[in-house]
């Protein structure tokens, strides 16, 4: 059959299966047009000292509803004496840290994210700061604010 190619959309390929490359942030150098970027990146990395920092972000989910505000970390591999958590004018900010707990050697590859983080979040209303309860299972770390009083929701009747 002349002319006839085949369908690209059937023809399957058993001999290459596709692997998953976790993407990476290509740097800045690598464009010769941002080359001029750079050194102020590095200024700023220096003055910040941001490429030394060892640290990693937890990542945090915020619920509310009528009574309380339920704030909740995702900090596995953690002990719960390593957090310190702060009620500040009307902010919550949970830090802490974590270090690796690997034997000493030559690791042939490393994903776990060790160090110190801090989280601070503004809280959307007054909340009972006597009556705070936080803890700690399976991994994720849930801080309880009941709300104030006057925070809640009333219903008025009217006269």
């Amino acid at each position: 059959m002349v002319g006839r190619t085949k369908n690209p959309i059937t023809t399957t390929n058993k001999e290459k299966p596709m692997k998953l490359i976790r993407y990476t942030t290509p740097e800045a150098s690598a464009w010769t047009s941002l080359n001029r970027i750079s050194p102020l990146s590095e200024l700023l990395d220096s003055a910040w000292n941001l490429s030394a920092t060892p640290g990693f972000v937890p990542a945090m989910e915020y619920h509310e509803d009528t009574d309380k505000v339920t704030v909740s970390l995702e900090a596995a591999g953690m002990k719960k004496e390593s957090f310190e958590i702060a009620l500040e004018d009307g902010a919550l900010t949970i830090s802490g840290s974590r270090e690796r707990n690997l034997p000493e050697g030559n690791s042939a590859r490393s994903e776990l994210l060790t160090g110190s983080f801090q989280r601070s979040v503004t809280l959307p209303c007054p909340v009972k700061a006597d009556a705070v309860s936080a803890t700690y299972e399976a991994g994720i770390l849930t801080v309880t604010l009941p709300k104030a009083e006057e925070a809640k929701p009333r219903k008025i009747t009217v006269s």
